[in-house]
C-alpha cells in the first residue's frame, strides 16, 4: 500500500488511513484473522452507532488497498468471509516512510538532503 495522502495533523497510521480503517487495522494487527462480524463486535463498543455493513465495506476497502486479504469459509448459516492481515505493522510503517521519503526526494531533493544531513547524528 502506497499512501496517496499524508495528514500532518494526525498521529500514527491515522496520518495515512481514514480513522475507522486505522482502528480496524490496529485491531487486525492484534488478532491477525477475523470475520467482519467479529470486528463489528469489537468496534461497536467504541462506536455504538456503527453498522455492520459499514465494517464490511471498510474491510473490503482495506483488501483493495492490499492491507487485508479475504477468503471464503463455510460456517453456520452458509458462506462467510474471513479476513487476515497481509503485512505486519512494522512492514506497513516502513513502506509509508519509504513512500513519503521517495516523494520528498522527487519533489524537494535539495531541501530533503539538507534536512536529513542536519538531523543525522
Amino acid at each position: 500500500m502506497r499512501p496517496h495522502e499524508f495528514k500532518l495533523t494526525e498521529e500514527g497510521i491515522k496520518a495515512v488511513l481514514p480513522p475507522l480503517e486505522a482502528e480496524i487495522m490496529e485491531h487486525m494487527w492484534r488478532v491477525k484473522v477475523a470475520t467482519a462480524g467479529q470486528v463489528y463486535e469489537y468496534m461497536k463498543v467504541k462506536h455504538p452507532d456503527i453498522r455492520r455493513s459499514t465494517i464490511s465495506i471498510l474491510m473490503n476497502r482495506l483488501c483493495e488497498r492490499g492491507l487485508l486479504k479475504r477468503s471464503v469459509e463455510k460456517g453456520r448459516g452458509g458462506m462467510r468471509y474471513v479476513y487476515s492481515i497481509t503485512t505486519t505493522r512494522e512492514e506497513f510503517e516502513e513502506r509509508v516512510v519509504q513512500s513519503i521519503l521517495d516523494a520528498l526526494m522527487t519533489n524537494f531533493k535539495e531541501a530533503t538532503y539538507a534536512y536529513l544531513s542536519r538531523i543525522k547524528k
